[in-house]
């Protein structure tokens, strides 16, 4: 061969190779989202800002587009905020810290991560947290909640003061800003929507996480939030330079719920609600894993234990949960009345090891028509058509006029858990009617126990705790105005009728999750980054793979997407 035909030769070999090495590297988008809830919504709004291009999937139809959070109430946790400063509450990021710390509970050595990310959230939502969302339009109403009041010891579970800020129109008013700004990057095509698309498999090149694999499903037409349809349609493929998981939790599946339940809480209920879409599924989590990210703290979940069957569900085994005040008596299933300090709204998780102690899936609330007036709320965006419609004049009239809330008589008119009746002896028989006798609640019993705590509510001294609690919640403004009846005897004619709500638990929050740094990269079982791979939101524990430990504040779960979803986005830009 000739020393021409040979460079020629050698030439051509290399331009193969060159090209061949581009069509190696050439990618669909540079950061791959998966999960189009708040925290992904979040994630994408932030790489596409940075002038990336984003693809963003997910299994459900467009009509679902904000996930779970879409559903929510849109509670917010704030310190020092102006709002609690109106009402003479008085907050820190010092005071803020102890309180998450005492309820964390954080004590194993995988919680380094967890906790950094927990000390990071509570210095942004102190901080800067409030005018980045105000700055998108976010605001909250006047009035501040005080959720997980605790009860134990100062440094032990709960919130010292109220912080629970409950967003302008609810859920869709979180979401909101975020499906503006990515829908926006989408005109200018740095961002393109995948719905419909489950995502199968993580790809993984040379250690480097680089693309998703999955499949097509059929299009669906189905009410946002109802299950949609399995059938397929396709398949697909796509690379890119990163890959973030938001896709969320376990809670809509109770099979997954019940495997990762911890001995610590007793049991698993044989019957639960649900209180998220069938579509939380965890399947990401899993693929994750398989892709070299590491699970930790999957014991550590949050469910309610004030779950109600919902009279028009829009999923399988639609459960709402009762925010309640601190006023109404609270029974096992066998009548007896549960132990100092679990009030209602004040210990979740330790009202939920107690109860399931007892061997039943039920416990009660007993009540009056005045309570409920003022003391239920309704978990929901759509339980709270005041709020989420932002109509002041409506939310007056329902927090403030004195009459039932509409959503609640709702419920009172059609729910199946609520009886009410004249008297404790009918009372309780429709009580026992309801579940069957199982177990027998004994009328008497029932009835001495309410004119105990009577005779202690109504007196100005007493040793009734809960009594003590309620008059305590009330010198909060925010309380004494809108949260907290005034007190009286549950026998009181003039306040009844009687009313009791069968409660069962409400399956919720993941709150271990895959093992993220303070850059939002999944760790592998050594420690290490996985390279292109990054989780944010639920399917990270919030961040770190658990920041809120055993135990949340509440308002910090929204919060927690907002955050890690933000953290994840900025990251990944800056590393492109």
């Amino acid at each position: 061969m000739t020393p021409g035909r040979r460079s020629a030769k050698s030439f051509g070999i290399i331009l193969y190779l060159y090209l061949d090495s581009r069509q190696e590297v050439r990618v669909d988008a540079d950061v791959i989202v998966v999960g189009a809830g708040l925290a992904g919504l979040v994630a994408a709004a932030e790489v596409a800002e940075a002038g990336r291009r984003v693809l963003l999937l997910d299994q459900e139809p467009e009509q679902s587009l904000g996930g779970q959070a879409w559903w929510s109430f849109g509670g917010l946790f704030f310190v020092d905020s102006p709002e609690q400063r109106r009402l003479r509450v008085r907050d820190s990021v010092d005071l803020a810290w102890r309180d998450w710390l005492g309820t964390a509970g954080f004590d194993r050595p995988e919680d380094e991560w967890p906790r950094r990310w927990a000390r990071a959230y509570v210095e942004w939502a102190a901080g800067e947290k409030r005018a980045w969302l105000a700055s998108m339009g976010h605001s909250v109403i006047p009035v501040v909640g005080w959720a997980e009041r605790g009860g134990h010891f100062a440094s032990g579970v709960g919130n010292s003061v109220p912080r629970f800020h409950v967003t302008w129109g609810t859920g869709p008013g979180v979401v909101e800003p975020f499906e503006r700004r990515v829908r926006a990057a989408a005109e200018t095509g740095r961002v393109q929507f995948r719905f419909r698309h489950r995502v199968d498999a993580l790809t993984v090149t040379n250690g480097a996480v680089d693309g998703v694999s999955g499949t097509v499903l059929e299009e669906s037409d189905v009410p946002r939030g109802a299950p949609s349809s399995r059938t397929t349609a396709g398949e697909f493929a796509f690379r890119a330079q990163a890959v973030i998981v938001t896709s969320g939790g376990i809670g809509g599946d109770h099979g997954l719920v019940r495997e990762a339940w911890p001995e610590r809480l007793g049991t698993p209920p044989g019957v639960m609600l649900c209180g998220v879409p069938a579509h939380v599924d965890g399947r990401m989590i899993g693929i994750t894993e398989r892709a070299g990210g590491t699970v930790i703290n999957r014991d550590r979940m949050w469910h309610y234990v004030e779950g109600i069957e919902n009279w028009n569900p829009v999923w399988p085994l639609h459960g709402i949960r009762i925010l309640p005040g601190p006023s109404s008596l609270w029974l096992d299933a066998t009548g007896k009345r549960l132990p100092p300090p679990l009030y209602p709204g004040s210990d979740t998780l330790g009202t939920l090891e107690c109860l399931r102690r007892t061997g039943y899936d039920h416990s009660w609330f007993i009540l009056t028509k005045k309570i409920i007036a003022k003391e239920f709320a309704l978990s929901g965006s759509e339980q709270n058509p005041d709020l989420t419609g932002r109509d002041r004049k409506a939310m007056l009239a329902s927090r403030f006029g004195g009459a039932v809330p509409g959503p609640v008589q709702a419920f009172l008119d059609h729910g199946e858990d609520f009886v009410t009746a004249p008297d404790v002896a009918r009372l309780v028989a429709a009580m026992n009617e309801l579940t069957g006798s199982e177990p027998a609640l004994d009328a008497a019993a029932v009835e001495q126990e309410i004119v105990a705590r009577d005779a202690d509510t109504t007196r100005p001294f007493g040793k009734d705790f809960q009594a003590n609690a309620i008059k305590r919640a009330r010198a909060y403004l925010g309380d004494r105005l809108a949260r907290v009846a005034r007190p009286h005897a549950l026998l009181d004619p003039a306040a009844g009728p009687l009313i009791a709500v069968r409660l069962r638990v409400l399956t919720r929050k993941t709150l271990g999750g895959l093992h993220t740094d303070l850059s939002s990269r999944v760790l592998s079982e050594g420690g290490e980054p996985v390279p292109g791979l990054y989780a944010a939101g639920e399917a990270a524990g919030f961040g770190g793979g658990g920041m809120h430990g055993y135990r949340s504040l509440e308002g910090t779960f929204l919060g927690g997407c907002l955050f890690s979803g933000r953290v994840a986005g900025r990251a990944v830009a800056a590393s492109l």
